[in-house]
């Protein structure tokens, strides 16, 4: 089989998630032979769109397949409908979008989605709360853009696995730390907030776990700061070197594995051009809670004291 050259468009360098999604998939299309571009959107869907455009229109060597994880919620189905129209193999990440069946009939080249079980995610997250908040209370809830089918299936979970009495309070933010930090600030800053007693705070992935940190941290009212800080927080992702570590320094009491799955997609897709066929129309990664529910009661009565950030 000839070299393959894959195209791998991703939301923003400002993730930790997003930066482990380009280097495992360089790695792994080094692995199995084949040449790979990673682009970032810098989380603008119109931007990503006038990316991949720029190059499925353009004249010359076209990539054999492009592996996608849209920052907006559609999935960019008119790019998607160009890619497969010029014979390129199209691959959607983390993101439930409802053109593949129609792409799939047409298609000279793999055509499928590779997701993380979202829904199960918030199920685990919605445990952590249970776990750390035992007799209920009121949860910080920051989520990503509400455009994501990830953060709807995500807040869905969580509410399903939540204890009934449990309050949340949710906060937008765009998966960095940056723009968590920014909203909890802004929220901070409310009357509302002084006056709610607050039990723990919960992000959708731990970039945005740890922005809440930082807006706290600069908080100028010390016994305010002192009684937010003392809060379990929990988070999603769950790398080796930044959440997994955070659990470990006790900055976060939680969070939730979910490997990256450019590695499952380009095997997949590989696979796929190898024995001219399409892969299943929809390849599922499982997440898994660090630590496990069991430990986590536990561990957060030992109340571990964080170290500096």
């Amino acid at each position: 089989m000839k070299k393959l050259r894959f195209l791998v468009s991703l939301i923003t360098k400002d993730n930790d998630y997003q930066i482990e999604q380009a280097n495992v998939a360089t790695e792994t299309a080094r692995r199995l032979g084949h040449d790979i571009e990673i682009i970032f959107a810098g989380n603008d869907p119109i931007n990503q769109s006038q990316q991949l455009l720029t190059i499925i229109q353009s004249p010359g060597n076209h990539p054999d397949a492009v592996l996608i994880e849209p920052v907006g919620g559609t999935g960019l189905p008119h790019v998607a409908k160009a890619a497969v129209s010029a014979g390129m193999g199209w691959v959607v990440l983390n993101r439930d979008v409802d053109y593949i069946p129609e792409l799939r009939r047409v298609a000279h080249a793999p055509v499928f989605g590779v997701s993380t079980d979202h829904l199960e995610i918030g199920r685990i997250q919605g445990r952590h709360v249970a776990a750390l908040t035992p007799i209920g209370g009121t949860v910080v809830y920051i989520h990503g853009p509400s455009t994501s089918s990830a953060v709807r299936q995500r807040t869905i979970g969580m509410q399903e696995a939540k204890p009934e009495a449990t309050k949340i309070i949710v906060l937008r933010g765009q998966w960095t730390e940056e723009s968590s930090r920014r909203a909890v600030s802004a929220w901070m800053l409310l009357s509302t907030s002084q006056k709610t007693p607050i039990d723990m705070i919960a992000a959708q992935n731990d970039d945005m776990a740890m922005g809440a940190r930082k807006a706290i941290q600069d908080h100028t009212n010390v016994a305010v700061r002192e009684k937010w800080l003392s809060l379990p927080f929990t988070g999603v992702d769950g790398l080796p070197n930044t959440g997994q570590d955070y659990v470990r320094r006790g900055l976060l009491a939680a969070t939730v594995i979910t490997p990256a799955i450019t590695a499952l997609a380009l095997e997949a897709l590989v696979g796929g051009f190898q024995k001219g066929s399409q892969p299943a129309e929809l390849i599922m990664s499982v997440p898994v809670s660090f630590p496990s529910i069991a430990d986590l009661g536990s561990r957060h009565t030992e109340k571990p004291r964080p170290h500096a950030t």
